[in-house]
């Protein structure tokens, strides 16, 4: 069952005073899952940041303290009026938390300047890419049961005016064949062969 909590805190960040930052935690049901957060700007465009907390954990900027060990989070943003894809952060470097177990810095983080306008973030696990557009939809992951991880993530929309969640979906998965359906169907057919040579020199000669 998937849990979303959003909360907000006012901030004063970009010298507007309806800036908010916008926490959001919750959980994947699905390997393949796509989260959709809606969020607008208006006014002067301003530098719009979402971050995750999901593989290093943290505190959000709510000062919920998340557990470490989540899934290793990528972040898409759009332009909500077209779909056209804007940004993407698959790995924070420098400027995610680093996880104190692996020392890996795999949350995202994206900055972008933004102008007055509607927008959409999704979040996915890697390795489920943007196609292109949003309307293009995601490819899906090989990275089943979460590689080993937890399904709960967390994310932060800072200095907007306003934001919400939106649709959650799974992506489709792939109809074409992996490497080992094509290994299988060929040992399979060599069994065959292999029989069928063996019955035809059973037969007596007439």
């Amino acid at each position: 069952m998937k849990t979303y909590k959003a909360l907000v805190a006012i901030s004063l960040i970009g010298g507007s005073a309806n800036a908010a930052d916008f926490a959001f935690i919750g959980n994947f049901g699905h390997a393949n899952e796509v989260q959709e957060f809606n969020f607008a700007v208006t006014g002067a465009a301003r530098e719009v940041t979402l971050r995750t907390w999901s593989y290093a954990g943290g505190s959000n900027s709510e000062g919920t303290v998340i557990a470490r060990g989540g899934f290793d989070p990528m972040v898409t943003l759009f332009d909500a009026s077209t779909g056209a894809r804007i940004g993407f952060s698959d790995d924070g470097g420098a400027l995610s938390a680093r996880d104190p177990v692996s020392g890996h810095t795999w949350d995202s983080f994206l900055t972008h300047l933004l102008f007055p306008g509607s927008y959409t973030a999704t979040l996915t696990q890697y390795s489920n890419f943007p196609k292109g557009s949003l309307t293009d939809g995601f490819q899906g992951t090989a990275h089943t049961g979460f590689n080993g991880r937890d399904s709960h993530w967390a994310l932060d929309v800072l200095n907007v005016e306003g934001a919400s969640l939106g649709s959650s979906y799974n992506a489709p998965v792939s109809s074409v064949p992996e490497p080992e359906f094509y290994a299988l169907l060929l040992a399979g057919l060599a069994v065959v062969s292999i029989a069928s040579m063996r019955r035809g020199a059973a037969q007596p000669r007439l």
